[in-house]
C-alpha cells in the first residue's frame, strides 16, 4: 500500500474544491511506489519549474539543444546552476549529458513565451547527431568562454562549466555547473551599471503539471520582507496595542 489516509474519500472528478475543514491529509511513501507514480506526484506539485534550454557540443562539434525543467540556481556566489537529466526511454543517456560529460561545457538559455513553440520542437527525441535548433528554425551565436554556442533568440543565456555529475540512480543524473558569464539583451535592463533587470518584461515561462502544461510569469504580487522590528510593530497593530 503506497498511501495512508485517515478515512475513505469519494473520488472527486473536478468541481468545486472542498473546504479545508473537510480535507483529509494523504501520505504517499515513495519507497513503495513506482518511479512513474513518484514522478507524477513530484512534477504535479513542485511548480512552476524554470526551464533550462541547454545547448551542448560533442568533441566533433555536433550541436545539441534540449529543454529541462529539473533546473534551478543553487548559489549566488559562486553562481551555481543545477540540472536533473533523465535517460531516454530506452535507458540510453541523453545527448545533453553525453556532451557535458565529454566536454565539460554547456550553455543554459532561458525560455520566454515567444519561444515556447520552438522550445517544444527541440524536445522531440531526434536521433543522435540531429541539430534540434535547425529543426526549430533557430539560430546560434558564439559564446565567449565556452565552445557551445548560445541560442540567439533567447533573452538570457548562461555560459557554464561542469563542476560535478552525481548519478542518483540508473536513470537519472544531476549536473552541477558553475556559470562563468551571462548574456542578456539590453532591452531587458533597467540599469546596466547597477545590474537591475526588468524581470517582468522577460516574460519567461515555467513548466507545470502533466503533459504539455506551462505557465507564464505575467501575474505577479509583492510581499515586503519583515525586519524583526517591523514584524513586532505589525503584531502590535493587529492586536490594537
Amino acid at each position: 500500500m503506497n498511501f495512508i489516509r485517515g478515512q475513505d474519500l469519494s473520488f472527486r472528478a473536478g468541481g468545486d474544491l472542498p473546504e479545508a475543514s473537510e480535507a483529509v491529509e494523504m501520505l504517499y511513501e515513495f519507497a513503495g511506489m513506482s518511479a512513474k507514480d513518484t514522478y507524477k506526484l513530484v512534477v504535479s506539485t513542485i511548480v512552476p519549474r524554470p526551464i533550462a534550454w541547454v545547448t551542448t557540443q560533442n568533441s566533433q562539434g555536433q550541436l545539441n539543444a534540449a529543454p529541462y525543467s529539473f533546473f534551478n540556481a543553487m548559489s549566488g556566489q559562486p553562481p551555481i546552476l543545477v540540472l536533473g537529466i533523465g535517460n531516454r526511454e530506452n535507458g540510453e543517456p541523453k545527448d545533453t549529458l553525453k556532451n557535458i560529460q565529454e566536454t565539460g561545457q554547456f550553455v543554459i538559455n532561458l525560455v520566454n513565451q515567444e519561444l515556447a513553440s520552438a522550445m517544444n520542437v527541440t524536445a522531440t527525441p531526434f536521433p543522435y547527431g540531429i541539430n534540434e535548433l535547425e529543426q526549430a528554425g533557430l539560430t546560434t551565436s558564439p559564446a565567449q568562454l565556452v565552445k557551445p554556442p548560445k541560442i540567439t533568440e533567447s533573452p538570457v543565456a548562461f555560459e557554464c562549466e561542469l563542476l560535478q555529475t552525481v548519478r542518483v540512480c540508473e536513470a537519472n543524473t544531476i549536473v552541477i555547473g558553475r556559470a562563468l558569464a551571462m548574456h542578456i539583451q539590453d532591452r531587458y535592463l533597467l540599469d546596466a551599471a547597477k545590474h537591475y533587470v526588468n524581470t517582468p518584461e522577460l516574460k519567461l515561462i515555467g513548466r507545470m503539471h502533466g503533459a504539455g502544461w506551462y505557465t507564464n510569469t505575467s501575474e505577479l504580487f509583492q510581499i515586503e520582507r519583515y525586519t524583526v522590528e517591523s514584524w513586532e510593530a505589525a503584531k502590535d497593530d493587529q492586536t490594537g496595542n
